[in-house]
């Protein structure tokens, strides 16, 4: 009698972490990126974006506070393999400038005013033609731990980051993106500039995470939508007040929409949250 407690009570403990480890696929902490570029036009950093892109490198551009828009790619195991790759574009007169971004790093704060942009210490500056960067893809043979859940700053901060990409025309992929691959992609690009890497796709990311309730939603969590749990289309980030930030078709910028409008609220499929 002992030893079958003992083995359900097992059983059931094997069961629970395959449950927990299961919401944690496809979540990891970023590693090293590189950062590149000043552009002054936004369609500059897209077109830059859409040629990475093109190459397969995974890339986004945001706004930073000084209102000049950046590029970031990459996820590397090492400072210095992401300064060796960044180094050999500069040696070849790809690019003029890099900054290696660490792990852990949070562009923005969890402020909504517009804060002080400071330059990165270690940026490097060479003259060089027009861009056009070609990057192998990294390998990453990093440990993979699991983001901390319950974390109401982290949260906050993914809302904020999430509402500075309002009014910004966003094209994942140019021309080449896939229906519903740029929400996707926009709400992936947030959650870099937080320091953490999720699932690719709209449906893979409603696969990880946490299920959260339509009720207890809060800054940071990502929203759903489509006609069921296996046909997911959409995805936004909530930033509070029944309102969420998404980027609605291609080329359109990035806007808030609010959870209960009539078009979302029918087809609200649930929310994950990942902090």
């Amino acid at each position: 009698m002992v030893f079958r407690a003992l083995l359900t009570f097992l059983l059931l403990c094997l069961c629970s972490l395959a449950a927990h480890a299961a919401k944690s696929i496809g979540i990891t902490r970023l590693g090293y990126a590189i950062q590149m570029g000043a552009f002054t036009e936004v369609k500059n950093a897209e077109r830059f974006t859409s040629m990475l892109q093109s190459k397969g490198i995974e890339a986004f551009y945001f706004r930073k506070d000084n209102g000049v828009y950046a590029v970031r790619f990459g996820d590397f195991p090492s400072d210095k393999k992401a300064r060796a790759a960044a180094k050999k574009l500069v040696a070849e007169r790809l690019i003029n400038s890099y900054y290696i971004a660490p792990p852990n790093e949070v562009v923005f704060s969890r402020t909504k005013g517009p804060g002080l942009q400071k330059s990165p210490p270690d940026e490097i500056r060479k003259p060089s033609p027009p861009l056009q960067p070609v990057v192998p893809k990294e390998a990453t043979d990093k440990p993979v731990p699991k983001p901390p859940k319950g974390n109401s700053d982290m949260g906050a901060i993914a809302a904020r980051t999430a509402e500075r990409f309002v009014g910004i025309p966003y094209r994942w992929g140019g021309d080449n993106v896939v229906e519903g691959m740029d929400c996707s992609g926009f709400v992936r690009a947030v959650y870099n500039l937080c320091g953490f890497s999720i699932p690719r796709t709209s449906r893979d990311q409603f696969k990880a995470g946490d299920l959260v309730t339509k009720e207890d939603l809060k800054d940071g969590d990502l929203v759903f939508f489509g006609s069921s749990a296996d046909n997911i289309n959409h995805v936004g980030i909530y930033v509070g007040s029944g309102k969420f930030v998404h980027a609605p078709r291609r080329g359109e910028d990035i806007r808030v929409s609010t959870v209960n409008e009539n078009y979302f609220e029918k087809r609200f499929v649930g929310a994950r949250r990942y902090f």
